[in-house]
């Protein structure tokens, strides 16, 4: 039995897709009741404590407001009590590199840390931007407006979440990836402009983008790891896609193309 926390947010929505489609037993986590999934709330480690009962594997998503690792420790510490034996933690690219004297990701280091210090088994998945982010720019991009772009002219190798879910299935299901940790990028480097121009051969629209210097208003955390990528830190691609799946990680103007109804409905 796999428990998926942040089931029906971007990776974990693909991964209760493939786990359906795989006929794999899963517990859908959710802070609502929803049909065959269960209700559950990170601030509440009751509600932990009855989401793991019976888990093997937990797929270990969390999104607080402000970055923090207090909810990958609840979830941690519940399923240690509960016999749980592996997690599959959605990380993020950098996480652990020192910029600016700064860590970057340093919640997600502070859980990774928690988790290898737990005794149970784990794989740590880190991936840079997803492709799936202009969903959120979908209205700007009708109406004609600038997308912000908090990355400048850095280059970032955009991956498709349905490929993270990929491996964290693959994960999940076979001992062959336990006690490794993926940089999880997609197959060539683009800047913020370069996503922008391939929007706008897709949709057959202009597409502006305004650079956004000012990152003041973001959470202290958040400013590290984009500060760190708008000076080149995330420049780099990996083939561990490739290694994991035997097939090559998607394209981005791939996952625009399958997406174009999407990006062009209103949202």
């Amino acid at each position: 039995m796999i428990l998926v926390t942040g089931a029906t947010g971007t990776i974990g929505s693909h991964v209760v897709r493939l786990l359906t489609d795989r006929g794999v037993p899963f517990r859908a986590m959710s802070r609502r009741e929803r049909p065959g999934g269960v209700r559950a709330d990170f601030d509440d480690p009751a509600s932990l404590a009855g989401a793991v009962a019976g888990v093997d594997t937990v797929f270990l998503v969390t999104v607080p407001p402000v970055p923090t690792a207090d909810h990958d420790i609840d979830l941690i510490t519940a399923a240690r009590a509960a016999g749980v034996r592996k997690i599959v933690k959605l990380s993020a690219i950098g996480s652990g590199k020192l910029f600016d004297g700064a860590t970057v990701g340093e919640w997600h280091v502070a859980a990774e840390e928690a988790i290898e210090a737990s005794g149970l088994v784990w794989t740590m998945l880190r991936p840079p931007s997803f492709a799936s982010n202009f969903l959120r720019y979908r209205a700007l991009i009708q109406a004609g407006e600038p997308i912000p772009n908090l990355t400048g002219d850095s280059r970032q190798a955009i991956v498709d979440p349905r490929d993270v879910a990929a491996v964290a299935v693959a994960a999940m299901t076979s001992d062959a990836h336990d006690g490794q940790r993926y940089d999880l990028t997609g197959p060539k480097l683009l800047t913020f402009t370069d996503q922008a121009a391939i929007l706008e051969r897709v949709l057959e629209r202009l597409v502006k983008i305004i650079d956004v210097s000012a990152l003041d208003q973001l959470p202290t955390g958040m400013i590290t790891g984009i500060s760190w990528a708008r000076a080149g830190g995330a420049a780099y691609v990996t083939d561990d896609v490739l290694r994991v799946l035997g097939r090559p990680a998607g394209t981005f103007e791939e996952w625009a193309r399958d997406h174009q109804e999407a990006l062009a409905a209103m949202p």
